[in-house]
């Protein structure tokens, strides 16, 4: 594809249901920024980084067409960006062992997810051990100018920086360097217990959840005692609201916990149900998931084969 406008590329595992964290911390700036035709948009499922947690056939493939089903009921127009997966570009991977041939264990060391598995004691896969170059790969690939983040991820952008950079010194000019884009005051979105929302925390709000599932939830918030707001409430609630429109709410029913969180419940059906209602349409034609994932494919490897045409050259094997 010809690239007239800055680039801009994320991604997510298909490790689980997509929830308001998700939505919040990524999908809706992607949305926006989509929408705002300012940048060419590239949006990945990352399926190889998600074999370090799903190694199931049935599993991957269920969550591989569940993340694009629900990628574009939240309201990315697939007609309007590139949306594939990482896996149907077999440069992500070449790239990324081109780039560990470049980089030190002492560095990738430094790296949030192999500190936190050495910390906890796990036994360290490879896999988990080298992911910073194949997200670095992932991100260098396509000339990517802007990587939507929070600001826990801030340092893959950095990895990817450096290795580009490295890379460009040791061999020859060949990579742009990314740029994180965080929206500070959605940065981190939290759960239901307070902490970062996390299908791994089990603190989740379902984005396509029914209406049971979602009041559900929300009636889990911790909430603590002896203050008359609920902090973890309306910290998910301005998210939905401005400050000018919930203070008012939140001084009227004063130590009402009860009534908050139906209030939170309201505002997120509202939000919700719209995009439910496309996700189970999108459902019943797996057909055009299919169709989608693989003109994505072809447009995403024509931009990687020619990065990879360069780079092959600057290393000499070509």
């Amino acid at each position: 594809m010809e690239i007239t406008k800055p680039v801009l590329l994320s991604g997510i595992k298909p490790t689980g249901d997509l929830h308001l964290g998700n939505y919040f911390g990524a999908i809706k700036q992607q949305v926006e920024l989509l929408n705002s035709g300012d940048y060419e948009c590239l949006i990945m499922v990352a399926d190889y980084h998600a074999l370090n947690f799903i190694q199931n056939r049935e599993q991957m493939k269920k969550g591989i067409r569940e993340l694009a089903t629900g990628y574009i009921a939240a309201g990315l127009d697939p007609e309007k960006l590139t949306l594939f997966k990482q896996s149907d570009v077999s440069a992500h991977t070449e790239l990324a062992w081109i780039f560990e041939t470049i980089t030190t264990m002492p560095y990738l060391m430094r790296a949030h997810a192999f500190k936190d598995a050495e910390a906890k004691d796990k036994e360290i896969s490879v896999g988990t051990f080298n992911y910073p170059m194949l997200m670095a790969a992932d991100i260098l690939l396509y000339n990517t100018n802007i990587v939507p983040v929070g600001q826990d991820q801030k340092q893959h952008i950095e990895y990817a920086r450096d290795t580009a950079e490295k890379f460009n010194r040791i061999f020859s000019e060949t990579f742009v360097l990314p740029e994180p884009m965080i929206i500070e005051e959605v940065a981190v979105v939290p759960g239901t217990d307070g902490q970062k929302m996390s299908k791994s925390y089990g603190n989740t709000i379902p984005l396509f959840g029914s209406s049971e599932d979602v009041a559900k939830a929300v009636m889990s918030i911790v909430t603590g005692s002896g203050t008359d707001r609920p902090e973890n409430v309306y910290k998910i609630h301005r998210l939905l609201k401005k400050d000018s429109e919930l203070e008012p709410l939140y001084s009227e029913h004063a130590g009402k916990y009860k009534t908050l969180k139906e209030a939170l419940i309201d505002d997120l059906e509202k939000l919700i149900s719209p995009m439910r209602a496309k996700y189970l349409e999108l459902q019943e034609n797996p057909t055009y998931i299919d169709e989608v994932l693989e003109r994505g494919a072809q447009t995403a490897r024509t931009t990687a084969n020619k990065k990879m045409g360069q780079v092959r050259k600057a290393i000499g094997v070509a």
